[in-house]
C-alpha cells in the first residue's frame, strides 16, 4: 500500500529479468514506458525472434529493445550480478520449478507468474527463498494475489473470512474442450486470437476449469482457507447474490464449510451470460463478530444476506500483466511478497478427458488428453495422484497404479457398485482387480466378490503413479 508515495523518493534503478515472454509479460512491457526506475536487463526465451516481436508489439522503442539482452539460457541471468528480481513466466511447471530453484540459490528475488509450478512445489520454493533471504512472490495482476490481498485486508481489520474466490466463464460441457475447439467457445476467430498472441492451450485451460483449479489451489496453499470436499462447484451467481449464497448451508447458503474457496460462473445452464456477473474479477465474503458491526453493514448500504450477518466485496476485473509492477515495487521498496505459499493443503489431480491407451502421451493443462480437478492434498498424497502440472508430455505407461469406482444400473433397475484397482505387476498384462463393494437388494449376496478384468484408461479416470 502507498508504494507510489514511497517510490517518489526512491533513487535506485530496479533491474529485472524475464524467463518467458508470452502474453503476460508483453502486457507488462506495454506499461514499461510509464514506470519509474524499472530497467529490463535480460529476457530469456526459447524463441528469441518471437520474444523480440512481442516487445515491438508492446510499444517499446527499438532503442529500448536493443538495450535488452535476449538469450535462450537462464545462465545469463544467474551470471548477471546486477539483477534484483527475476520474473518466471514460462507456464511450464517442470521448467519453472528448476528455474526458480536456481534463481533462489543464486540469491535473487523471484516473482512466480508460473502458478502451475507454484502449486506443485510452492511450499518447497517458498521455504528455500526464506532460507536464502530472498523474496518468493506471487504475481500481482493474476487472480490468486488479488484474492489474497482481499483476505489479508479482512483479517487485518478483524473480520471473519467466510469464502473467497474468483469468477470465470464455466459450463460443464466446456470441460472436454480442446485447443482445437477453444475459440468457438470464446466467440473469437482463430486467426484473430493468433494475431493477438493468445495461446490456444493456455486459454483452453481457463475454459475447462484447469486454470481455476490451479489458481484456487494456489490460494488455499497461501491462506487459511480450504478447498471444497468435492472440488469446485461453479455456482451461477451474480455480484448481488455473493453475500447471500456463498455462506454456510446452515445459514441458508451453498458452502459445505466455513472458510472455503469457490469459483462462480458468469453463464447459466443454457450458456447465456447473466447480468452483473463477475467473469473477470475476484470476491470475498466476510462477517462481523458482533451486533454493532452487523448493524454497520446495513447502516452503510452494504449488500448483506437475510440475517444481515454476512457481506461481500469484489473487484470486477484483474489486469493481468498490466499491474505486475505492484509486485516489483513491493519487493524492491519493502522486500515484501504480494502473496506466497505457506503450506501444502491443495493439489490439482490429472483426470482423463478421453479414452486413453498404452503408449498415449498426456499433454497437460488445457490440452486434449487430461483435465484438472482441485483436491485436498491429503487425498493427493494418500493415493499418489499425478498433479496436472506434471502431466505434460508423459506416456500413460508411466502411470502404473489405477483406482476407480463405477456404478452399473441394469435393465431391471438393480445396481452394482464396483471398485477397480491395478498394481504395477498387472500393468503389462492390461488387467485390473475388481471387487463388488455395494449392491441393491437382489445383488447384495455378491458384495465382496472379486475378479480380474481387462482394462484401459477411460475418460474421467484419476491417474495415480
Amino acid at each position: 500500500m502507498y508504494l507510489f508515495s514511497k517510490l517518489e523518493s526512491f533513487k535506485k534503478d530496479i533491474h529485472i529479468a524475464f524467463i518467458g515472454c508470452g502474453k503476460f509479460v508483453t502486457m507488462f512491457l506495454a506499461q514499461l514506458n510509464n514506470l519509474k526506475n524499472i530497467k529490463v536487463n535480460i529476457i530469456v526465451d526459447l524463441d528469441i525472434p518471437k520474444a523480440k516481436d512481442n516487445c515491438l508489439k508492446s510499444g517499446l522503442s527499438k532503442s529500448i529493445i536493443n538495450d535488452i539482452h535476449f538469450s535462450n539460457s537462464i545462465n545469463d541471468i544467474l551470471d548477471n550480478k546486477s539483477i534484483d528480481i527475476v520474473i518466471e513466466a514460462t507456464g511450464n511447471a517442470k521448467a519453472g520449478i528448476l528455474n526458480a530453484k536456481q534463481i533462489i540459490l543464486n540469491k535473487k528475488n523471484i516473482i512466480m507468474v508460473n502458478v502451475e509450478a507454484d502449486v506443485v512445489a510452492g511450499k518447497y520454493l517458498s521455504d528455500l527463498a526464506f532460507a536464502n533471504d530472498v523474496v518468493y512472490s506471487m504475481a500481482y495482476g493474476d487472480q490468486p494475489a488479488l484474492i489474497l490481498e482481499q483476505i489479508e485486508w479482512a483479517l487485518l481489520n478483524g473480520f471473519e473470512v467466510i469464502c473467497a474466490g474468483k469468477g470465470n466463464k464455466y459450463h460443464k460441457n466446456f470441460e472436454d474442450s480442446t485447443p482445437e475447439t477453444v475459440w468457438q467457445h470464446y466467440g473469437i476467430k482463430a486467426k484473430d486470437a493468433l494475431s493477438s498472441g493468445m495461446n490456444p492451450k493456455m486459454f483452453n485451460s481457463f475454459l475447462t476449469g484447469d486454470k481455476s483449479s490451479i489458481e484456487m489451489a494456489a490460494v488455499a496453499n497461501s491462506s487459511h482457507l480450504k478447498v471444497p470436499d468435492t472440488g469446485l462447484n461453479y455456482p451461477c451467481i451474480n455480484t448481488n447474490q455473493i453475500a447471500k449464497q456463498l455462506i454456510p448451508m446452515e445459514s441458508g447458503g451453498l458452502l459445505e464449510k466455513n472458510r472455503q474457496l469457490e469459483v462462480i460462473t458468469s453463464i447459466d445452464e443454457n450458456k447465456k451470460e447473466i447480468d452483473n456477473h463477475l467473469r473477470w474479477g475476484v470476491f470475498l465474503v466476510f462477517k462481523g463478530k458482533n451486533n454493532y458491526v452487523k448493524n454497520c453493514f446495513s447502516d452503510y448500504g452494504m449488500i448483506v444476506d437475510d440475517t444481515e450477518e454476512y457481506t461481500a466485496l469484489w473487484r470486477p476485473y484483474h489486469y493481468i500483466g498490466l499491474e505486475l509492477a505492484q509486485s516489483i515495487y513491493s519487493i524492491a521498496l519493502n522486500k515484501q511478497a504480494t502473496g506466497f505459499t505457506k503450506s501444502y493443503k491443495a493439489d490439482v489431480a490429472a483426470i482423463a478427458k478421453v479414452n486413453l491407451y498404452p503408449g498415449d502421451i498426456l499433454d497437460g493443462e488445457g490440452g486434449y488428453k487430461v483435465k484438472g480437478k482441485l483436491v485436498n492434498s491429503l487425498i493427493s498424497h494418500k493415493k499418489n495422484i499425478l498433479p496436472l502440472g506434471l502431466s505434460d508430455n508423459i506416456k500413460d505407461n508411466k502411470l502404473i497404479k489405477l483406482e476407480g469406482t463405477a456404478k452399473t444400473i441394469y435393465a431391471n433397475n438393480e445396481v452394482l457398485y464396483i471398485k477397480s484397482f491395478r498394481k504395477e505387476s498387472d500393468f503389462d498384462a492390461g488387467v485390473a482387480n475388481m471387487e463388488i463393494i455395494g449392491a441393491s437388494d437382489k445383488f447384495k449376496s455378491l458384495i465382496g466378490t472379486k475378479c480380474k478384468q481387462s482394462v484401459r484408461y477411460f475418460k474421467d479416470t484419476i491417474f495415480a503413479f
